[in-house]
């Protein structure tokens, strides 16, 4: 690792240097954004409840009305809502997403101004919910700037991704992650040394809190890199000593990522985002007593959304019978399994058995700090820990093995022009 860093900064890697860079500058602006609060807009001080997941992945712009309050979470929404209907839902869709890379592009934009749109509806309800008091104008002024800045945050996302390292999306939730981690470590060691606790074990509750967040990115790290290596043999006509060799199909143990996290808390804040519209009390209660994921029927619902989402998301990405097709098609097949629809159940069956692993996995990782918060008296911003360091954690290891992959690329180029 500290040899890879030290390349970086070697002269034939100036150009990755710049990447790295702009990807951090574009960070940085972002982080100066979540600190610029809307003037007609007042702080929320109070808990936001279902809202607590966006607003960490904000960096805690949604509790102050920042211009980046919205963060990219609009985004995602659209992303899940395009990919759902990419499933044969709207044959237009589907059309799209066969015609490769043009319809790849299509749907990008497609995304783009649905993400924008929803990103309005959003922060209309928010404005709604918690700017009490407001003038109609305010809220409509507040909506259309929190929107703006969603906007520039989307375009901001894509110059990372051609100019910079990683995908830009996801590091700048991420970047919104990592600016709320110490918000969250500081609530904690309020309630625990500060609260209600005596000081001795206020200070063994902390270090066993901090304890459990290296144990969790342990965890998560070893649940990303795990994976099943099914053997692969191709092969052709001839009988040579290279007409046939062994590889393997990677399935791993979480193919679905933080995605059913995601899924679920997107599902769960969807009737509590309509009841804000209405103001309706009764229905408000409603939805925060038994949908809401803070509660425990709420909770029951989040767990069985993301093993729903989890089977799903993984079989939309990884399709057995694509996989199995493209197999015959390139001469390749399982030893000891016959192709066609042999290979496809045996995929299946892989991929069930691996996703069943890896959705228990996100189910405590997502469910437990929802437990802790029920039956201790911890800030609601402590509770979702689990579900952020996945993200951050996620985004990270795909970063590293950019760096680590132009870094390689570099080196081999290098190594070939020094041997011409």
């Amino acid at each position: 690792m500290f040899k890879g860093i030290a390349k970086i900064f070697s002269k034939q890697n100036k150009d990755l240097r710049k990447r790295i860079y702009f990807t951090l500058f574009c960070l940085g602006f972002f982080a100066l954004g979540l600190n610029i609060t809307i003037p007609w807009a007042s702080t929320v001080y109070s808990e936001l409840g279902f809202l607590e997941i966006f607003n960490l992945m904000s960096g805690g712009g949604l509790r102050s009305f920042s211009i980046f309050g919205m963060g990219v979470s609009p985004y995602i929404t659209a992303s899940i809502i395009t990919q759902l209907l990419q499933m044969d839902i709207i044959p237009y869709f589907k059309d799209l997403k066969e015609q490769g890379y043009v319809g790849r592009q299509k749907i990008n934009k497609i995304t783009r101004y649905l993400g924008i749109i929803i990103a309005f509806i959003q922060a209309y309800a928010i404005s709604i919910f918690y700017l009490n008091g407001a003038s109609g104008m305010d809220m409509l002024k507040t909506s259309l700037v929190m929107t703006a800045g969603t906007a520039f945050l989307l375009w901001m996302g894509d110059q990372i991704s051609q100019k910079g390292i990683g995908n830009g999306q996801s590091l700048l939730i991420m970047g919104g992650i990592l600016i709320s981690l110490p918000s969250v470590f500081t609530s904690a060691y309020g309630a625990f040394i500060h609260g209600s606790f005596e000081t001795g074990l206020g200070v063994t509750l902390f270090g066993l809190f901090i304890l459990s967040y290296v144990l969790i990115i342990v965890g998560i790290i070893w649940i990303q890199l795990a994976e099943r290596r099914v053997p692969i043999q191709y092969s052709n006509r001839t009988n040579s000593a290279y007409g046939s060799q062994t590889s393997f199909l990677p399935i791993k143990i979480n193919s679905a990522g933080v995605m059913p996290v995601i899924f679920a808390s997107v599902l769960t804040t969807i009737p509590a985002t309509i009841v804000a519209f209405t103001k309706n009390q009764a229905a408000i209660d409603f939805v925060n007593n038994y949908i809401v994921y803070t509660s425990p029927t709420g909770l029951l619902l989040y767990i069985f959304l993301i093993f729903v989402f989890g089977y799903f998301y993984t079989f939309l990405s990884m399709n057995p019978e694509e996989m199995s097709k493209n197999l015959n098609k390139n001469g390749g097949y399982i030893p000891g399994v016959r192709p066609g629809e042999d290979t496809t159940k045996y995929i299946s069956k892989s991929l069930s058995r691996l996703t069943l692993v890896g959705s228990l996995f996100l189910v405590i990782l997502a469910g437990l700090p929802v437990v802790i918060s029920m039956v201790t008296e911890l800030p609601s911003n402590v509770t979702i820990g689990g579900t952020g360091i996945l993200i951050v954690v996620g985004v990270a290891i795909e970063t590293y093995k950019q760096i680590e992959s132009s870094l390689t690329a570099r080196s081999y180029a290098a190594k070939k022009k020094r041997f011409r």
